[in-house]
Parts: structure tokens; C-alpha cells; sequence
């Protein structure tokens, strides 16, 4: 595959001009199209967009080779992840493409591929669309080409779902008048963010609404990339401070005393909220924090792990009934509004907990047994990474083990993750551990069979 372009289960990336194209996005649409189209009753597609410069030039190249396979097309615009997978449900389609990068670079873009059930491809539908692609979908001649329409509502049905959740008491969130500072980093975010906590009678101070795609910070929403909010919290006296990834499906906390908690404990608090109010497990990936399992254990509900991916965690939801799942990376996922990372939710469920805890966010967070997750990555080895993972566990004999996505071994109150990237040649190593030197340890002992196969 071309340099710097990266094809993952459900879509491709890369740098636009270099491995991103319009040629290529192109290709990928109109395969798309033609593969999503084929699978049932429907034949409409829907398309949104993040803020990146390049996304409405992508935009128009995908509206256009989706017509050219006879698929019509449904434009949401300038929009979010999380408001594209409810519109595909919404609308009952064949499936939706999302033009974003989600949290890479400002040089990135991408396309993310959303099935019928408004998740993300799986493997199988991924390869079944790269097959068709290979051989070139069949294009639809003059008479049989697809037409566009427009979808203005998207957002707004998105916020009005969030906000008909029946545990979310949006009268008692309004009465409170919650001081929110937020940071949507330029991104999509600015199209959603503010609409819905006016609705939730916030009062808002806001930085980096405009929505052109000009990040002026990492758009990753890690405590390191946060420190304007932080301030801004500060500065506003606010209860709390939100920040939001360019496509709206991480949402990161910083608290009324000005920290940035880790994206972590965004999915732990959603899902000590959740519990009160709904049973069932908690489904979380393999490198998601412990400090879910601390909320899960306290509420009496179990935790299942899938494999790393949004995907897998969603279809796992999906099979196990969960209550809520999601990714440490503040990606909060709850059945019953849709199977996808959805930061207005998130938003909205926080708020929630603060006001049924009736007390600060920090004093929340003070409640949980800290950790420290340290990762660290390789260039990926030419042999089997079977040989590691043997000596891995020779190497902890003690550890719980868990081979679904690489080996993780696991403790009463820490553990470790090793397992090759899907969109990159490396190998990551994740821990977790009570102190930085208790992870960087584990990291330490892990990299040594990995050393070894090198050299």
C-alpha cells in the first residue's frame, strides 16, 4: 500500500496529498458504496464530515463516486462520528462513510466505514468490501446514477436522544446551572457541544469553537494537550471542564481544580452512574484502566473484555446486554442510545453524576484508587510474536492470562499488555500499575523477549 496510507477492518487513513488522495478516497467510496448497497433492502448511504481542511474536498469526491455506483446519497455535513451512526440507523440505510481522522494530526484524514447496524465494519465485512474493491465495483451508467439529498437534522436528533435517556433529569441539570468550561479544538465538536449543554442550562466558557479543522493543539484529548483548559477552568471558576477529540467520540474531564484527571476516569464515572440505574456487565478493551473494574465491583457487575477496536467492543455489548462499555480513551458507549463512542453522551452522564453525588468532581475521583498507565511501543519484529508471548508467560507464571488481542497478563492490581498495532508495524506495550515505577517495570520486563527476537 502506498506510503503513509494505513488500512485498518473499518476504513483507511493517511496524510493527505501523500498517501491520502482524491484518487484514493475515491476508490474506497465507490467499493463501499457498491459492497453496502448489495447487502439488503437499502441502497442510501449517508455521508458527514469532521472540521479538517481537506474534509469538504474529500466530501465532494465521496458524494460523487458514490453516485457512480447507483447509490443515493444522504449528506449530513459538517457533523460527528457519533451523529453519523444514529443518522444510518435513523434513516435505515445501507451504511455511512465518515470523512475524519478522529483524534490523528492536522496532516490526516480518513475515511471511517459504518455498517447497516451503525457500527463500525467487522472483519468479515471489511475484507468482503476490500474484495469488491479489487476488482472494481460495477458503476451505474447515466440513467441509474445515484441522487443527493440533504439532511440538515442530524445533530439535533442526536442531542434530543441523549437528552430522552429516562436517567437523565435534565430539569434538575438546568436548576443546577453547571459553569462548563470547553475545548472542541476547532473540531466538530463546536457544532454539538454548545447546543447541548444550553440545553442542559449551562453556562458555558468556550475556546476553539470555530470548526476549521486548524487544531491549535494535538486534537488527542490527553491531560497533556489540555493545559489551555485547564487554565480556563481556573479562570471561569468552573465546576467542570470538557474537551472533545475532532469527530466527537472521546470526551476527557478536567476538574474544578483546574486537573486534567486522564481520559480514563471519563468511562469509570460514566459507568458508576450508569450502574445505579441499569444491570448488566460492563464491556471494556484489553488496555482499558482498572478503575472501571474498581466502579463495576463496587455497583456488583461484572466486567468482560474484548479485543482492542471500537467494534469489538460494541458487537460484544451487543451479545453479552450490556449496561455500558467503551475504551479507556474516554470513549463512553451505552446500547441503548447506539453502539458507538458518543461524547455528548458522555457529557450528559456526567453532569448526571454530579449532581446525584451532590459534590465536586475532584472529590469524586478521590473516591477511587489511583493508577498509572505507562505505554510504550516497538518497531514490529519480522518473526511470530508466539515466541514472546511463551516467554512472557514463563517469565510471569503468576498472571491471569488473556490471548485475544496479543497477551495480556493480569493481577489483583495490575497488569500488562502486548499486542501488534492494526494500523501500524509496531508492537505496543501497555501498563498498569499503583505507581509509574511499578508500570514502567512491567514495561521493562515485557520488552525483553521482544529485544531479544531483534537481534
Amino acid at each position: 500500500m502506498h506510503e503513509g496510507l494505513m488500512v485498518s477492518v473499518s476504513g483507511v487513513r493517511g496524510k493527505v496529498g501523500e498517501g491520502l488522495t482524491p484518487e484514493v478516497v475515491a476508490h474506497f467510496a465507490a467499493a463501499f458504496g457498491a459492497w453496502a448497497s448489495s447487502q439488503g433492502k437499502s441502497r442510501t448511504v449517508i455521508v458527514g464530515r469532521d472540521s479538517r481542511v481537506s474534509g469538504p474536498m474529500f466530501q465532494r469526491v465521496v458524494l460523487s463516486a458514490l453516485q457512480s455506483v447507483g447509490v443515493t446519497v444522504i449528506d449530513i455535513g459538517l457533523t460527528t462520528t457519533p451523529s453519523c451512526q444514529l443518522a444510518v440507523e435513523f434513516h435505515h440505510a445501507a451504511g455511512g462513510l465518515m470523512i475524519s481522522a478522529s483524534h490523528n494530526p492536522i496532516e490526516w484524514n480518513a475515511l471511517k466505514m459504518i455498517g447497516s447496524a451503525g457500527l463500525f465494519l467487522d472483519a468479515q465485512q471489511g475484507a468482503a468490501m476490500r474484495a469488491l474493491m479489487e476488482i472494481g465495483p460495477p458503476r451505474a451508467t447515466w440513467d441509474k446514477l445515484g441522487a443527493i439529498e440533504i439532511d440538515n437534522l442530524a445533530i439535533a436528533r442526536h442531542i434530543d436522544r441523549v437528552l430522552a435517556l429516562p436517567f437523565i433529569d435534565v430539569e434538575k441539570i438546568r436548576r443546577r446551572r453547571f459553569k462548563v468550561a470547553l475545548d472542541t479544538c476547532r473540531g466538530a465538536g463546536a457544532v454539538v457541544m454548545p447546543q447541548l449543554l444550553d440545553r442542559l442550562g449551562c453556562v458555558v466558557t468556550a475556546i476553539n469553537l470555530e470548526p476549521d479543522g486548524r487544531f491549535p493543539h494535538p486534537p488527542e484529548p490527553i491531560p497533556e494537550n489540555l493545559r489551555d483548559l485547564e487554565q480556563l477552568v481556573l479562570s471561569a471558576k468552573a465546576d467542570i471542564g470538557l474537551a472533545v477529540d475532532p469527530d466527537v467520540d472521546r470526551l476527557a474531564l478536567v476538574s474544578e481544580e483546574g486537573r486534567a484527571i486522564g481520559e480514563d476516569y471519563t468511562l469509570a464515572l460514566a459507568a458508576k452512574l450508569v450502574l445505579r440505574h441499569r444491570k448488566g456487565p460492563v464491556v471494556i478493551n484489553l488496555s482499558t484502566s482498572r478503575v472501571v473494574d474498581d466502579v463495576a465491583k463496587a455497583a456488583g457487575a461484572p466486567v468482560i473484555r474484548a479485543p482492542v477496536g471500537e467494534v469489538n467492543v460494541a458487537t460484544r455489548m451487543r451479545t453479552e446486554r450490556a449496561a455500558i462499555g467503551g475504551e479507556g480513551n474516554g470513549g463512553v458507549i451505552l446500547a441503548e442510545l447506539h453502539l458507538g463512542r458518543d461524547a455528548p453522551l458522555g457529557a450528559a452522564i456526567i453532569l448526571q453524576l454530579l449532581i446525584e453525588e451532590g459534590r465536586q468532581l475532584s472529590a469524586i475521583v478521590r473516591d477511587h484508587p489511583s493508577y498509572v498507565i505507562v505505554k510504550d511501543k516497538l518497531d514490529r519484529p519480522d518473526a511470530s510474536l508466539d515466541t514472546v508471548y511463551d516467554a512472557l508467560r514463563r517469565a510471569f507464571p503468576g498472571a491471569e492470562a488473556d490471548t485475544q488481542d496479543g497477551l495480556r497478563l493480569a493481577w489483583p492490581d495490575r497488569w500488562v499488555h502486548v499486542r501488534p498495532s492494526g494500523t501500524e508495524p509496531i508492537v505496543r506495550v501497555i501498563a498498569e500499575a499503583p505507581t509509574a515505577a511499578d508500570a514502567r517495570e512491567l514495561v521493562a520486563r515485557s520488552r525483553v523477549p521482544l529485544d531479544a527476537l531483534k537481534r
